[in-house]
C-alpha cells in the first residue's frame, strides 16, 4: 500500500477524530462566551463611571464570596473577614469607584432601626426611588472589607468608640449603631441622653461596649455647644478654649473627630479669648480659614498633652460634601440635589475648592499623637443622590406639602439619607479597627 493509499475504515477513523476535536472546540467555545455573558450580568458597574485612573486591584482575585440574607450579609465560611486591610498598601482609599450592585442590601432599614432621627429617614419620609441603597464603593488597589456587626463588636468589646463634631458627625454614629445592634437583643442595649442631647451613649451591655456621640460643631467652646444659636452671625467661638467638651474624652479607646460645616455658614467667625462668664463681648471678627486654624491648633495641643497613643487611638473624618449647584456636576435644570437618582459621572468644582482641608492635614503633620485620617470627601462628592433633599424633617417633623414643593429653599443637600452614603464612612472605620 502507498503512502497515498487509506482503506474504507481508516478513512472513517481519521472523519471521526475530527469530528470530536471539532466538537471539543465548539464546547470550549460556548463555555467560555457562557461564562463572559454570566459575569457580565452578574455585576452592573459603570465602567464608563470611573471618577479616577482604574488600576489592577492586588487582591480583586482572592475575594471571598457573599450571599445576601434578611437584608444583611452572610459570609459563606464564617462571619470572619479573611481578607486583612492594610492600610500601607491601600494608602488611597478615595481611589476608585461607585459599582452599582442590585443584590446589596443594606444592614438596617429606616424602619426597623429605631435609633434614626427622622432628618436621615428618607424612605420613611416618602421617597419613592431605591437605587441609592445598592452602590457599593470599590477602591482601584485593595479590598475594601464587608462590614459585619459581630465582627465589629468583638474589636470594641470592653471599650469606648466616641464620634465627635456636628449633625453631619451624628450621622455617621446613627450609622454605625444601626449596623450593629441589629444582632444585639433587645435587653443587651439601651440608649441614653445628656440633658441637651449633646452626649448620647449606646451600650451594647453583653459586650461592655459604647458607641458614643459628643456634639462640639467646632470642636472648641462656642455659645451654641448646648442650645444652638440658629443665626450664624450669633455664633461666637471660644477658640482658645476646650476643656468643657475635652473633660468628656478622657478615657474613650477609639475618637473620631470631624469640624467642617458650621465653619462654612460666614466668612467672618466671631471669636473670643477668654471665658463666656465674662461676658460675651470683646470677640474680634476673624475670617474663616484663620479661626479654623487657631481652633484646630487648640484642639491639637490638648490632644498632644492629654492622649496616651498606647491607650486611645484617633480617627479625622475628612469633610462631608454639600451638592447645592447642580451644574457642577452637568444638570443644567437640576435645583441643588433634589431629584437626583445616581451619582454624578463628573463633578466640575472638586473637592480642593476651599482651603479648609489644607488647614487640617497641616495640623495633623506637626502633632506629637498619630491621627488616621477617614478619607470620605473624594468619594461621598460623586454620590448626589445620597442627601436627604425633601425626604426629611425639622424639629422633629415632617416637611409639608409645600416645602416639599420649594426645593430650592427646603431640600437638605448637606445631610445624608440613613441607610445610604455614610455607612461606607463607617466600613472605612470598619476596616481600619
Amino acid at each position: 500500500m502507498t503512502p497515498s493509499s487509506s482503506s474504507p475504515s481508516s478513512s472513517k477513523m481519521a472523519t471521526c477524530g475530527g469530528n470530536i476535536l471539532l466538537s471539543v472546540v465548539y464546547v470550549l467555545t460556548c463555555t467560555c462566551a457562557l461564562i463572559a455573558l454570566l459575569y457580565t450580568e452578574k455585576i452592573t458597574s459603570l465602567s464608563s463611571f470611573s471618577i479616577f485612573r482604574l488600576v489592577s486591584c492586588t487582591h480583586r482575585d482572592a475575594l471571598p464570596k457573599y450571599r445576601v440574607e434578611s437584608g444583611e450579609y452572610g459570609p459563606e465560611i464564617d462571619d470572619d473577614d479573611r481578607s486583612e486591610f492594610d492600610p500601607e498598601e491601600c494608602n488611597d482609599i478615595a481611589r476608585g469607584r461607585w459599582v452599582f450592585n442590585a443584590s446589596l442590601r443594606p444592614l438596617y432599614s429606616d424602619q426597623s432601626c429605631t435609633y434614626l432621627e427622622k432628618q436621615v429617614t428618607c424612605k420613611k419620609n416618602g421617597r419613592l426611588d431605591s437605587d441609592y441603597l445598592h452602590w457599593e464603593w470599590q477602591p482601584d488597589d485593595c479590598y475594601l472589607p464587608k462590614f459585619y456587626p459581630g465582627v465589629a463588636l468583638k474589636k470594641l468589646r470592653g471599650k469606648r468608640l466616641m464620634f465627635v463634631g456636628d449633625s453631619v458627625q451624628r450621622g455617621q454614629w446613627m450609622s454605625f449603631v444601626c449596623m450593629v445592634q441589629s444582632i444585639i437583643p433587645e435587653d443587651q442595649k439601651s440608649l441614653t441622653r445628656s440633658r441637651y442631647g449633646s452626649h448620647l451613649v449606646f451600650r451594647a451591655k453583653e459586650y461592655n461596649a459604647t458607641v458614643e456621640f459628643y456634639w462640639a460643631p467646632f470642636l472648641v467652646e462656642s455659645n451654641s455647644d448646648q442650645r444652638i444659636v440658629p443665626d450664624p452671625d450669633k455664633r461666637i467661638l471660644r477658640i482658645d478654649s476646650i476643656s468643657k467638651h475635652a473633660e468628656n474624652w478622657r478615657g474613650v479607646d477609639l475618637l473620631v473627630f470631624n469640624s467642617y460645616i458650621w465653619w462654612m455658614t460666614s466668612h467672618q467667625i466671631k471669636s473670643l479669648w477668654g471665658s463666656f462668664a465674662n461676658g460675651e463681648e470683646g470677640y474680634e471678627g476673624l475670617d474663616r480659614e484663620t479661626a479654623y486654624r487657631l481652633s484646630l491648633k487648640t484642639w491639637a495641643n490638648w490632644i498632644d498633652s492629654a492622649i496616651d497613643p498606647n491607650r486611645t487611638r484617633l480617627f479625622f473624618t475628612t469633610m462631608s460634601p454639600g451638592h447645592f449647584s447642580s451644574e457642577d456636576w452637568g444638570n443644567k435644570n437640576g435645583v441643588k440635589c433634589y431629584g437626583e437618582t445616581r451619582p454624578a459621572p463628573e463633578i466640575k468644582r472638586p473637592w480642593g475648592f476651599n482651603k479648609m482641608p489644607d488647614v487640617v492635614s497641616s495640623i495633623v503633620k506637626r502633632m506629637r499623637v498619630s491621627v488616621t485620617f477617614i478619607n470620605i470627601t473624594q468619594l461621598s462628592y460623586y454620590r448626589v443622590d445620597g442627601h436627604a433633599s425633601v425626604y426629611t424633617g425639622r424639629g422633629g417633623k415632617d416637611l409639608t406639602e409645600e416645602q416639599r414643593a420649594n426645593p430650592s429653599r427646603y431640600a437638605d443637600c448637606i445631610h445624608w439619607c440613613l441607610p445610604g452614603v455614610p455607612d461606607t464612612w463607617n466600613r472605612i472605620l470598619y476596616a481600619y479597627l
